[in-house]
């Protein structure tokens, strides 16, 4: 009686590898120091969509914008030189992430108030999400970055995909256009 029961379980094991974790809700998952290694290095924005009208206004001025993420692991912080051009002119900013382990979540302090993104990994692509109020329908926002600017359509469409789940509509999206 085990055996075809086992059997049954284990063929259907090939439909949970299936599954596509990019198309799930983001969840929180717990940043770990293997986390944090991997998101050292630069990235590139490649874009989003914010119902928060003071975000999205920002991501429409954006021409191009890469970083350098720089951890350390024993103060939970994120040291990002960040090289934007916006409107035409040259940007650079340095500021300090606060790592939040436990919820998968960053944060930093600007204008007097801390702002919060939940983190999402897409290891197989080499790319990451950030989540902005996902529980708030006029401030959600979800960010899309990557190691290099060209991306694949396949890795396209998973940023979309994860948009909709998340409330987000394509239409709402803007894209840095790195061939300019």
């Amino acid at each position: 009686m085990a055996l075809p029961q086992m059997l049954i379980i284990l063929s259907l094991l090939p439909l949970l590898e299936a599954q596509n974790p990019a198309h799930a809700n983001i969840t929180e998952i717990p940043i770990t120091n293997a986390t944090l290694d991997w998101l050292s290095g630069k990235w590139f924005f490649i874009g989003s969509a914010h119902h928060n009208p003071e975000y999205k206004q920002a991501v429409l001025k954006i021409q191009a914008d890469f970083f350098h993420f720089a951890p350390n692991l024993t103060e939970d912080t994120i040291l990002v030189r960040e090289y934007q051009t916006i409107e035409d002119r040259c940007v650079y900013n340095s500021t300090l992430l606060q790592v939040q382990r436990e919820n998968g979540t960053l944060s930093k302090f600007e204008s007097g108030r801390e702002h919060f993104a939940k983190l999402k990994l897409l290891r197989k692509y080499r790319a990451f999400m950030l989540a902005f109020a996902l529980e708030d329908e006029k401030n959600r926002g979800l960010s899309f970055y990557a190691d290099k600017p060209d991306v694949t359509p396949e890795l396209l469409k998973v940023y979309q995909e994860t948009a909709k789940s998340v409330g987000i509509d394509e239409s709402e999206i803007t894209y840095i256009d790195w061939k300019k």
